[in-house]
């Protein structure tokens, strides 16, 4: 146990490290009656009289986002022209007594509270305003980010098991989401709509989402495509297949609006999951899954398939999976495959150059769209492979296998028993790292991994990788230049107008221009922003919690600041205010077991008017072998212990889990264990539990010392608890708080433990298992030849530390990352600190406590001693003790007797402590969105009748009020200014302008192998024109003029004779572009796949005419308009035709020949005429 013997020849140095009072001289009277006569500081009334504080920032306040709503800020308080962490001259305490708060809003069984609230006075340490300790300050809106449109405001992960969304795509009207089971969309014209759920009915996780419509349950979309020409949107699934779902789904403002929608087309497209689908420059979708497999549809079975009757969808199915090409297999020879067998995660279309990229780990392979040919194969260097994907010959591994076990050693001296017992086992434990490394080699992922790919509307491509590094390259695959704004993974790209919208892992959104300089930056999200879509005027966002986000396409600029004025004045209409209280417990149960009685006057006795219960406990296991398996276990994700799950289950019972409280989570770090309970009444406004843990022992790798958190979101706020386990011994002040220190700063919480596979999780505990049986055989073998235990316990330590240090994927937090503690609005501290009493004597001690004179032993209290001086615990608030102090004393004895009275007579302390800090920057603040909670001590207690321990368990009940924003009201309320807000009519009808165009001709007029070129002219002097060229449908004419059949090319696509270049791209202010379009006589398997023959005779023998649109936006427009072009291709007077001639079924002879499909006029969008005179060049 944590104990030390002070010896006389010991105090003088103890003295030196923390300043002591003088001791009184020894007389016959107690030594209260001397302290009562000696002159000493006056104590201060604990109601203290605190003057006005002003809180400034004496720098620029820096935002961020912790509880995804509210925003937080690194200005430094000032109070009285001092920092909050300063003291005046003479002024050794701080203390402040908060006001009695009011009722709750929740009834006493909702942990809200009674009728008044007496909150206890409260210390408050020095040095909170500086650094990592500053209190974070909300704001009702961000003043450091663009307001936003909060289409689905976060919801709490319990609530989207099975639901999750994992990608969003958007139209001008639409935001199509995909789901893990199935899609759903809004209409953009309802997104500041109050919430009503699905249907009118309230759904968990979508009370305040704007009205959306959801699908019949699918396997999970894993990615979406939008197909303006055909008005579908295009989704891969987890199960193989590809759907097509309508855009304009009949909807209806009826009790039936809740009704799923279905599918248009479905078929089995690939035996693993759809990562990615496109739509090439010529109207084929590619998808690709995994093992590297690459599959393209063709236009003319998609087309024919989407005609057939919704009775016919199996025919319809059958069609189009038999029109598939498999690319792997045409670029495969005698076994040897030009492009990795990896997984093809991202697929992207080059519609300047009818190109198609695909990007695999850390290769890309660059494809020809109209003839489907394999272009290059390049690394992500750029640098070009000849790939030969065979594996390894079994001779090669062998040798090397024998090289690495079986190579003769040098000759050397003998060596002793213990050196090769070293040897022998270390060998061992090497094999078998060698053989997680192998196993786990996939999960050491190369930071320059891609994560995501985009092209710009110059027609440059950007990629993103996990390590931040932006890369741009040219059509060709070459390699240009890189940069690099931001230290975190690359998961995302959007583009819009000139402009490049890049999500990271961080919640960071940046904006560069197409030279990849930094436009501007801001926190989005507080988790990892996965998918941008740029649509209807908005770029939205996805977090991976599923929050969606809509930021207006001119932010940074004007707008935001009149949106951000105007919905300042309207908090009073969406902000809201709830109170809840939170009990928290700490016992160090020195390895013991509690019965139901204590655990009931511990803790079930408290929890009659409580929300929110967390227990944190010491010493539930320890010893040397428990803590070194624990660290194994640590390391590959393994957590918990039988005893842990004992004590969970006994507070469970304590608190009538069953009916009233529901478990949220634990964690457990060797004898550490915290865990946490929340009332079933307000359950549904508690979630989002995340887990922390950082270790402080045996060069703070071990578990023995070190904290364990909880995190949770409140009503929309952050909440933080941690249990800690400090350094020991009275001399230990500075480990004790280099320990917090260490703690605070590193703590970083996650949904989930390690993303080992089961299979190399254990190959890597063996290892671990090896190497820390190893150290704990040598630490034996040591000590039983007679070296002393410390030495022999430290060379065990050190070399099992060593192992972990050589291991490259062990998981231990560093002083480098970065902590979640500082950004939360709640973070409370609770566990065995060990910070003891000083200058004082057990005997002293004793009698100060039989009196209940506190007073004088608080003086003597190192922990408050520290915190004054602002070295640990800065800006935090403990309630004053009046308990006595809960350590140490004998087990089983009750009373205040029961304190150490054995031969080490441990001076009592007070080691186990409830520590916390809200959003207050001063001693007391109004509870409102700019100070979202507020909390205060109205109970601080220890048990003094519980004596299974030699600890005596300490409980804390803390009064929070909390102020949160109802998103729906808030999403009403920013409609209704957008409105009405002439400032702002006026800002988005500028955004529709789009630059003056023209065009050389709209008539074009070719033979076979003709090439004409026309000229696009921005004859704006001051806006770019970004432009787009597609296909909208293709008709054929015979000699005599009348029209055989006319083809709307649903998907926009180019038919296989034609060739457009550039087919997008940027016209700079009055400047022209040339486009060149030529006909190419291009016979491929198009025309007959499968033996189904593609085209007729008649169309062979018959012109040809498509209209080609040119679609001109703006830099940042919202709107577009269109030119239109006729193209048409005269076949010559003498035609030789080429038949394919193949067995043809039933089936094949039924889909021969031309098939009449219906025109949508409205494909084209806007058309505006200019008419030339055409000209035909030859």
């Amino acid at each position: 146990m944590d104990s030390v013997i002070i010896e006389a020849d010991e105090r003088e140095a103890l003295a030196s490290l923390v300043p002591a009072h003088p001791l009184p001289p020894r007389k016959t009277h107690s030594y209260v009656e001397q302290y009562e006569q000696k002159p000493h500081h006056p104590i201060r009334k604990y109601s203290l009289d605190e003057g006005s504080r002003s809180v400034t920032s004496d720098s620029e306040a820096v935002y961020f986002d912790s509880s995804d709503g509210e925003f937080s800020t690194e200005g430094v308080v000032i109070i009285n022209g001092r920092t909050s962490g300063e003291r005046g001259n003479g002024e050794e305490y701080g203390f402040v007594t908060p006001p009695s708060k009011p009722a709750s809003q929740h009834g006493e069984n909702d942990g809200g509270g009674e009728d008044d609230i007496e909150s206890l006075p409260e210390f408050i340490g020095a040095g909170g305003g500086v650094d990592v300790f500053k209190v974070p300050v909300r704001a009702a809106v961000n003043p450091g980010r663009p307001p936003c449109l909060e289409l689905r405001p976060h919801p709490l992960r319990e609530t989207q098991t099975g639901k999750f969304l994992r990608n969003i795509v958007c139209t001008e009207s639409q935001l199509w989401a995909g789901q893990e089971n199935g899609v759903r969309f809004w209409n953009l014209e309802e997104a500041y709509e109050v919430g009503c759920g699905l249907g009118g009915q309230v759904r968990r996780g979508d009370e305040d989402t704007a009205p959306f419509h959801e699908s019949v349950p699918t396997s999970p979309a894993l990615c979406l495509m939008i197909d303006h020409g055909n008005r579908l949107v295009w989704t891969g699934h987890k199960d193989g297949k590809i759907r097509a779902w309508k855009m304009n789904q009949p909807i209806t403002a009826t009790a039936d609006d809740s009704k799923p929608f279905k599918e248009r087309l479905s078929w089995q497209a690939h035996r693993g999951p759809v990562n990615y689908i496109v739509i090439s420059s010529y109207g084929d979708m590619w998808s690709c899954s995994d093992g590297g497999v690459i599959k393209i549809w063709t236009l003319d079975s998609l087309e024919k398939s989407l005609v057939l009757k919704p009775e016919e969808k199996h025919m319809a199915a059958l069609l189009v999976e038999r029109s598939g090409i498999d690319l792997r297999s045409q670029v495969t020879v005698n076994g040897t495959c030009s492009i990795s067998s990896s997984d093809v995660k991202f697929l992207l279309v080059d519609t300047v150059r009818a190109k198609v990229w695909a990007v695999q780990h850390l290769s890309f392979s660059l494809w020809d769209a109209q003839n489907k040919e394999l272009l290059k194969v390049f690394n992500i260097d750029g640098q070009v492979e000849n790939r030969v994907d065979m594996p390894p010959t079994q001779g090669q591994q062998v040798e090397d296998t024998k090289a690495k076990f079986f190579s003769a050693p040098k000759k050397e001296k003998s060596q002793g028993f213990l050196q090769r017992s070293r040897h022998a086992i270390m060998g061992a434990a090497g094999a078998v790292r060698r053989a997680a490394t192998r196993s786990t080699g996939a999960f050491a992922e190369d930071t320059r991994k891609v994560e995501a790919i985009a092209i710009a509307a110059d027609g440059s491509i950007w990629t993103g990788s996990m390590n931040g590094v932006i890369a741009q390259w040219d059509g060709n695959g070459s390699r240009l230049r890189e940069v690099n704004h931001h230290q975190q993974a690359v998961l995302c790209f959007c583009t819009f107008g000139d402009r490049i919208y890049v999500g990271y892992a961080s919640g960071y959104i940046q904006v560069l221009d197409l030279g990849g300089k930094l436009i501007a930056s801001w926190v989005s999200h507080n988790e990892p922003v996965i998918k941008l879509a740029a649509g209807g005027g908005f770029i939205f966002s996805l977090a991976t919690h599923g929050g969606v986000r809509g930021w207006y396409v001119t932010s940074p600029g004007p707008l935001d600041s009149v949106i951000r004025t105007e919905l300042s004045q309207k908090e009073m209409t969406y902000a809201r205010q709830d109170s809840v209280k939170i009990l928290i417990g700490t016992w160090n149960v020195g390895e013991g077991r509690a019965s139901r009685g204590a655990l009931v006057s511990w803790l079930g006795s408290a929890v009659s008017d409580v929300g929110i219960v967390a227990v944190g406990l010491q010493e539930v296991d320890m010893g040397a072998g428990f803590l070194a398996m624990s660290t194994a276990k640590e390391t590959v994700g393994v957590e918990g212990s039988a005893v842990g799950q004992w004590w969970l289950d006994a507070i469970g019972n304590a608190l009538d889990e069953r009916n009233t409280f529901e478990r949220m989570g634990s964690r457990q770090l060797a004898g550490l264990l915290i865990s946490l309970w929340v009332r079933k009444s307000i359950r549904t406004h508690v979630g989002d539990l995340d887990v922390a843990a950082v270790p402080c022992g045996f060069g703070r790798a071990i578990g023995n010392k070190g904290g364990v958190g909880l995190r949770i979101r409140v009503y929309d706020r952050i909440m933080c608890f941690v249990n800690c386990h400090l350094a020991a011994h009275l001399e230990a002040v500075t480990r004790r708080n280099a320990d917090f220190n260490h703690i605070y700063r590193s703590m970083v919480f996650s949904k989930g433990q390690s993303v080992y596979t089961a299979a190399a999780g254990i190959v890597l505990y063996l290892f671990l298992s090896c190497s820390l049986g190893f150290s704990t055989y040598l630490f034996w073998l040591l000590y039983s030849s007679g070296l002393p235990w410390a030495l022999s316990l430290a060379a065990g330590a050190s070399t099992s530390a060593q192992a972990l240090k050589n291991n490259p994927n062990t998981n231990i937090s560093t002083e480098e990352e970065k902590s979640d503690l500082a950004a939360a609005d709640l973070v409370a501290f609770f566990g065995d600190f060990n910070y003891r009493l000083f200058g004082i004597t057990y005997d002293e001690a004793r009698d100060f406590i039989s009196h209940r004179s506190f007073d004088w032993l608080r003086e003597k209290d190192q922990l408050r001693q520290e915190m004054n001086e602002g070295k640990v615990f800065q800006g935090m608030r403990e309630a004053l003790i009046t308990f006595p102090p809960t350590y140490k004393f004998e087990k089983n004895k009750p009373g205040l007797g029961g304190y150490d009275s054995g031969e080490k007579k441990r001076i009592p302390a007070w080691c186990d402590r409830v520590i916390y800090r809200d959003n207050q920057s001063i001693s007391y603040s109004e509870c409102s969105l700019q100070c979202p909670v507020v909390s205060s001590t109205v109970m601080y207690e220890a048990c003094m009748d519980v004596t299974e321990s030699d600890h005596k368990p300490v409980r804390c009940k803390l009064h929070a009020n909390i102020a949160h924003t109802d998103k729906s009201v808030r999403r009403q309320e920013l409609g209704k200014i957008v409105k009405s807000n002439e400032k702002l009519k006026s800002m988005f009808e500028e955004l529709k302008s789009v630059p003056e165009t023209s065009v050389s001709t709209n008539n074009i007029l070719l033979h076979s192998q003709d090439t004409f070129i026309f000229t696009i002219r921005n004859t704006s002097n001051s806006s770019r024109a970004i432009f787009n060229i597609v296909c909208k449908g293709q008709t054929l004419v015979r000699e005599d003029g009348e029209e055989l059949d006319n083809h709307s090319r649903g998907t926009f696509g180019l038919p296989r004779w034609l060739e457009v270049s550039p087919g997008a791209g940027i016209i700079k202010p009055d400047a022209s572009l040339q486009v060149k379009v030529h006909h190419e006589d291009f016979h491929t398997s198009e025309e007959s796949v499968d033996g189904i023959q593609q085209n007729s005779l008649s169309e062979e023998s018959s012109d040809k005419e498509v209209t080609l649109i040119i679609i001109i936006q703006g830099s940042c427009s919202t709107r577009t308009t269109s030119h239109s072009i006729k193209v048409r291709h005269c076949s010559s007077a003498v035609k030789s035709l080429s038949l394919v001639h193949s067995k043809t079924t039933s089936m094949t002879k039924n889909l021969e020949g031309s098939t009449r499909y219906q025109t949508d006029a409205n494909r084209g969008g806007s058309t505006r005429h200019r008419t030339d005179e055409s000209t035909r060049r030859g």
